[in-house]
């Protein structure tokens, strides 16, 4: 007669996870603190190219003007009449942002101008046109 070893059934051996799940978590915010989100307009304009061009590290509020009379502002085209009224809502996330146009070669001039007026009225003083050094 063999003999068996014998368990209880109330014990169970449970494998216990949470150190694993803490440290799944601290890699989770780490990664996405030191994460570099980059923004973008959301469409490629031809800037045009100015010998005194300066390397601007970031704008907060990127705003681009296609040649074709477009404004586009986070990936999405956005409508002149409510052109205020978005940089208002972006300015409110970071309000020490500054606006950065990125205008196409070809485009209108006075379009630029109202995109400076709007970007002026939201309370932006701090803009800056975005060209292509030399």
């Amino acid at each position: 007669m063999a003999l068996r070893p014998r368990y209880r059934e109330t014990e169970e051996e449970d494998i216990n996870v949470t150190p694993m799940l803490d440290v799944v978590f601290i890699m989770l915010i780490f990664f996405i603190v030191t994460a570099s989100f980059t923004k973008e307009t959301g469409i490629d304009v031809n800037r045009p190219s100015a010998s005194t061009a300066e390397v601007k590290e970031q704008g907060n509020i990127l705003v681009a003007i296609t040649n074709d009379g477009e404004i586009w502002i986070d990936k999405r085209r956005v409508d002149p009449r409510a052109l205020q009224a978005n940089i208002e809502r972006l300015h409110a996330e970071n309000p020490k942002g500054s606006v950065v146009i990125q205008a196409d070669t070809d485009s209108k001039n006075g379009l630029l101008v109202a995109v400076m007026d709007a970007a002026r009225a939201a309370g932006i003083d701090n803009i800056s046109l975005a060209a292509q050094p030399k």
